[in-house]
């Protein structure tokens, strides 16, 4: 259940900052991708890259430009929340608890594009 909120929750976080957030929208210039996250305890949610945009919709899709499964929603979870989330990720590749199917460059696209969504951190004033 946590999985599928997250998988929502990260379409509706894009979907935002395609409409709002001009950096995030610079990186969607000339993409026009499905791409999809899956656990195999049969979590879905596909993503629509188009116009500058991305749609979320539930479920898979037959032929996505890459997806990224999990072994179970709760490694989805760990994964897509984790704070080094790189490491993570090459962590749970190496252990098959991440499979990567498609492009590898625009796994790397969509990792850069979540960084985006993170708060920005408020600069401390300074004291006079």
């Amino acid at each position: 259940m946590k999985f599928r909120l997250l998988l929502w929750a990260l379409g509706f976080l894009m979907a935002r900052a395609s409409r709002t957030n001009p950096n995030f929208k610079k990186q969607l210039k000339d993409k026009d991708i499905v791409f999809q996250l899956t656990s195999d305890d049969g979590a879905a949610r596909h993503y629509i890259v188009k116009n500058e945009r991305i749609q979320a919709r539930r479920g898979a899709i037959e032929s996505p430009a890459f997806s990224i499964n999990f072994s179970s929603a709760g490694k989805g979870v760990e994964a897509l929340t984790a704070k080094n989330a790189q490491a993570v990720f090459m962590q749970g590749i190496q252990n098959k608890d991440i499979v990567i199917q498609g492009n590898p460059a625009l796994v790397m696209w969509f990792q850069s594009l979540t960084k985006e969504l993170m708060p920005k951190k408020k600069k401390k004033a300074k004291a006079a």
